[in-house]
């Protein structure tokens, strides 16, 4: 596999992942973070660096739209829930890892 193949397919999946993301708005960030160790902002940081890297300056508001598909401040307003004190507790103790 070439590398412009091989960055074709990675592109494919980023662009599924934030797909997927934006679906299932069910799932909370603090969720991803307890889980995975990063979340919808995380990707959004990323995907700023990434522009960085390249010259493009993209600011963290358009970075976060183009990962929740919307502004951020509209996505918390919709689904963002308070976070429990189980959510916390598990966040802090992810944390120690």
């Amino acid at each position: 596999m070439d590398d412009a193949m091989r960055n074709e397919l990675e592109a494919a999946a980023f662009r599924q992942l934030v797909a997927h993301l934006r679906k299932r708005t069910d799932v909370q960030n603090i969720d991803l973070m307890i889980l995975g160790g990063f979340c919808r902002n995380c990707l959004s940081n990323w995907y700023q660096d990434a522009a960085a890297e390249r010259g493009l300056d993209i600011d963290r508001d358009t970075a976060r739209q183009m990962i929740y598909g919307m502004v951020y401040d509209d996505w918390k307003d919709k689904y963002q829930t308070e976070a429990s004190e189980d959510q916390k507790a598990k966040l802090a103790l992810a944390h120690q890892h």
